[in-house]
């Protein structure tokens, strides 16, 4: 099914969590002088605008970068993605009207010699995106299912980065998909950065994909949990959830910070953040 189109909820809630985490992920990976990858499994269309037609129809990016574009922000994950989309609105218009999706950002963080391998397989959608890669020469784009396209690439010439699997989830089994993915990855690429994004729902299908993350725990490798909860809906999407294995050192610190004033900041007091380790490293004795 190729009907998704992110244009739609580009801004909302759920991207401020997504975009704030994988901000700070690429801080930490550019610690190190020596090149890394980021490899994202479904790109979108890069580039939003979000005073556009498909924004204007759902009006949910006001909900999310919307709150958040005259504050100024104490963490660290929050104050580096605002930075990000502010790059895009030199203007300081009093609302954005250019979203950078992860594409963008992963290509306005990274260096020349870090290389960004996106895959997207809707028709608009990678045709958008393609003309968003324009003038950045160190971005490959495939067209391509995105968890086929992930698994066939890693590792990485440069054996430091992260993928990021973030797919619309309009079929059932993308909750089944995402940590079949992340377990394949992990058996050719030990030492990968993995972000996974999935939508909280009525339905709470999320908890099989927890589950399977919770399996795929083995010694040595910490698996991150990370919520961001929605005042109390009954219907559509209640939360925005990550996982993230191998999570940098520090890293859950600095995203249970961004999360806590995300949720302060977005939903005031009726909002909740929440995190826990699924799997924590242990060491073992030769």
């Amino acid at each position: 099914m190729l009907s998704y189109q992110h244009g739609y909820h580009a801004g909302n809630f759920a991207d401020v969590h997504k975009h704030a985490s994988l901000c700070l992920l690429l801080r930490h990976l550019l610690l190190k002088p020596t090149p890394f990858c980021v490899l994202d499994s479904h790109g979108g269309a890069g580039r939003y605008d979000l005073t556009g037609a498909q924004a204007a129809k759902t009006g949910e990016w006001q909900f999310g970068i919307g709150h958040l574009w005259g504050k100024a922000p104490r963490s660290a994950g929050l104050s580096l993605y605002l930075e990000q989309v502010r790059a895009l609105n030199p203007a300081g218009a009093l609302r954005p009207l250019v979203y950078p999706g992860s594409p963008l950002l992963s290509l306005a963080m990274g260096r020349p010699c870090d290389r960004v391998v996106l895959m997207e397989l809707h028709p608009a959608e990678h045709a958008a995106l393609r003309r968003a890669l324009k003038g950045h020469a160190n971005a490959e784009l495939h067209r391509r299912d995105g968890f086929e396209g992930v698994r066939a690439l890693v590792p990485p010439a440069e054996r430091r980065g992260l993928v990021l699997m973030d797919p619309a989830y309009e079929m059932k089994d993308d909750y089944a998909r995402v940590p079949d993915c992340a377990a394949r990855i992990l058996a050719r690429w030990r030492d990968a950065i993995i972000v996974a994004w999935f939508p909280i729902l009525p339905e709470a299908r999320h908890e099989a994909l927890i589950t399977a993350f919770e399996k795929l725990a083995v010694t040595g490798r910490e698996i991150l949990l990370d919520c961001l909860f929605t005042p109390r809906r009954k219907r559509g999407m209640a939360g925005s959830g990550l996982v993230v294995v191998n999570p940098p050192w520090h890293f859950a610190d600095n995203l249970a910070e961004a999360g806590g004033e995300a949720a302060a900041l977005l939903f005031g007091a009726a909002g909740r953040h929440e995190a826990r380790m699924l799997a924590t490293a242990k060491t073992v004795k030769a």
